[in-house]
């Protein structure tokens, strides 16, 4: 009997999702166009740049076909200025994320161009830390200097999973927390410890709700509960 799933997308579910973000290759060699449901892919003809999507790309990598150029927002100074950012005591919120292109009322993070060759390098996309640990167990050729970037990425992560654990002590005073900036897999590796707060706020309040009622009646059981009127009638 299969056990019953959490609520939300797994982990490898979202990191699923990712691989649908376009990047950015350097064919090593020519590649006709592809035509796929999601629609046609770009003719890749060495050295000319172009994009195309993650799973296609981790493809061509693992084949020696194409290498895959690292998103500006990946490389080393852009990390450490976003990680400034994260832990600067005056900048409680969450570095921001890439902005919609102009006209685009209609689109969300996860369908910006974010991990192209010409995204922001100082906005971190809904898909960062997936993408970021694919491509450097991918590719890690591609990179200036790999073990710096895992290093700044691993510091990224627990400084940002270190706000969001704080953001929740606001929950008690009945505040909410803003998610803004957060990426997918965020939300999903912390979605079960805010629930179980939540949870427990909730068993809490319940719970000094239950013994006010207790004492409330318990009070007027022993006459503690009578009401102004009441007195009167007993003084006449």
């Amino acid at each position: 009997m299969a056990l019953p799933l959490p609520p939300g997308l797994t982990p490898p579910e979202v990191a699923f999702l990712c691989e649908m973000e376009l990047v950015t290759v350097i064919p090593r060699q020519r590649l006709e166009s592809l035509h796929l449901l999601s629609g046609q892919t770009p003719n890749l003809t060495p050295p000319h740049r172009k994009n195309i999507p993650l799973w296609l790309a981790l493809l061509l990598k693992k084949q020696r076909r194409a290498n895959i150029a690292p998103p500006p927002w990946l490389r080393i100074h852009s990390l450490q200025g976003i990680l400034d950012h994260e832990i600067d005591p005056e900048n409680p919120a969450f570095s921001p994320p890439p902005k919609p292109p102009l006209g685009a009322s209609t689109t969300t993070a996860p369908f910006l161009d974010s991990a192209i060759s010409t995204a922001p390098p100082n906005a971190l996309p809904y898909h960062w830390q997936e993408l970021g640990e694919i491509l450097l167990q991918a590719a890690p050729d591609d990179f200036e200097d790999v073990d710096q970037v895992r290093r700044l990425m691993r510091d990224l992560r627990e400084v940002r999973m270190a706000k969001i654990r704080k953001g929740t002590e606001v929950l008690d005073a009945g505040g909410g927390i803003k998610f803004n900036g957060v990426g997918g897999l965020e939300v999903c590796e912390s979605r079960a410890f805010i629930s179980g707060v939540i949870d427990g706020l909730r068993r809490i309040a319940s719970s000094k709700e239950q013994a006010r009622r207790d004492k409330d009646a318990e009070d007027r059981e022993n006459g503690y509960g009578a009401t102004q009127d009441d007195d009167d009638e007993m003084l006449q």
